[in-house]
């Protein structure tokens, strides 16, 4: 092991994660000025991260050795809370312009210490309570017949108070409801109302993908997700598939937005036909990052389709705008529906999933029902001189021949 860290700071970093839980594994910005000496004379401002995503800012007015990962004593309104130190340096005056934080009416408290060990036992009593806390909670909400739902509560490092996070679709008149707490809980109550989005990231889940959501492992800020993405990318409008764990249009759909908005500039404008003389085309379909667009002979109808390049497509447009008619787009033809191969490459050295299955004989029926009636002497299907077969040609002969005698 590295002697960089003694134990002691070891065991303080360990502390941090039982205490912060969740907020542990939450990606924090990466400091890539850290290592630079005049990087901490910038600033005495630092961002300290709490329970899952909650984040907050503070002074570092007794210039405290203060490193990533440092666990703090920091100031609450009432008494103190605890957290890790998270962003240091000038970087942190980067993040709250990005949060769109007002300093003005921000109140920037202080760092006040290091945590010492029996802050981190007293934090980890209070966070112990969290769970029996939210269920009562929820109780408690509904009995007072309120519609809304308690998503997660979290204590302050002292104890001394405690957030309650619900959901709610309207706005819920919930002061009967504090006062039912604090008498209950005798602690400080304070109600913080969140989305879906913020639900999802803090309890936590596996998405479709196959991977741990987003919101849980490394995102801490939510941008808005239109169905324009869902389009821009040419992603079939279901909102089944579109739908992350929280119901709502997946973050993801934003990621390769900006490349497929790159790749569009390159595409041909959408109403604009392109007229030749063996008949005019509608733009169909587009493939960005292909660089193919189809066209159409029919403007909603897959007919005569031919791929080209959008390149083509440009010359074709400046040809008729010129009077001029090409013989034909001088692309490739195509189906609606054409099955195309994908240039899969197992890349990793994994074995195929089918690997342990049994194998089954896939030999005809047909042919063993076949070889099972030439050995009785003949073919089932009437063409042999089986042993049925012989029955049915004796019936007939001596129907013919008592027709024959009645006549």
């Amino acid at each position: 092991m590295d002697n960089k860290y003694t134990l002691n700071e070891i065991g303080c970093h360990y502390s941090a994660k039982s205490c912060c839980r969740n907020s542990a594994h939450m990606l924090p910005v990466t400091d890539w000025l850290a290592d630079l000496p005049e990087n901490a004379q910038e600033t005495d401002l630092v961002e300290v991260q709490f329970k899952n995503t909650r984040k907050g800012y503070f002074h570092n007015v007794d210039k405290l050795p203060l490193e990533k990962g440092s666990v703090i004593i920091v100031e609450a309104n009432p008494g103190y809370d605890m957290g890790e130190v998270v962003l240091t340096g000038r970087l942190v005056h980067l993040q709250i312009k990005k949060n769109r934080i007002d300093t003005s009416r921000y109140e920037i408290r202080n760092v006040v210490r290091f945590a010492t060990e029996e802050d981190k036992q007293r934090a980890a009593e209070a966070h112990a309570k969290e769970q029996v806390t939210m269920i009562k909670a929820r109780q408690l909400a509904k009995s007072l017949g309120l519609e809304m739902k308690i998503g997660d509560v979290e204590y302050q490092g002292d104890g001394n108070k405690a957030i309650f996070y619900y959901i709610a679709d309207g706005r819920v008149d919930f002061r009967q409801l504090i006062k039912v707490y604090a008498e209950t809980f005798r602690v400080r109550i304070e109600m913080k109302q969140i989305g879906a989005r913020q639900e999802a990231g803090r309890i936590g889940g596996t998405g479709p993908c196959g991977r741990e959501l987003c919101c849980t492992t490394w995102m801490t800020n939510f941008s808005s997700v239109g169905t324009g993405a869902a389009r821009l990318q040419n992603i079939s409008p279901n909102p089944q598939k579109l739908a992350g764990m929280c119901a709502k249009l997946k973050c993801c759909l934003n990621y390769e937005v900006p490349v497929y908005e790159e790749a569009s500039k390159k595409l041909p404008p959408r109403n604009l036909p392109l007229e030749t003389q063996d008949g005019t085309y509608y733009l169909f379909a587009t493939d960005p990052l292909k660089g193919e667009v189809t066209y159409s002979t029919a403007q909603r109808v897959p007919a005569n389709l031919q791929v080209i390049s959008p390149e083509r497509a440009k010359e074709i447009i400046a040809m008729n705008q010129r009077g001029e008619k090409p013989e034909s787009l001088g692309g490739k033809s195509t189906t609606a529906v054409e099955v195309q191969e994908v240039g899969y490459q197992n890349v990793v050295g994994q074995d195929d999933l089918t690997r342990f299955d049994k194998k089954r004989n896939n030999r005809p029926r047909n042919n063993d029902r076949n070889a099972r009636g030439e050995r009785q002497g003949g073919n089932r299907n009437g063409g042999g001189n089986g042993p049925r077969n012989n029955r049915n040609n004796g019936r007939n002969n001596e129907k013919k021949n008592q027709d024959s005698a009645a006549q």
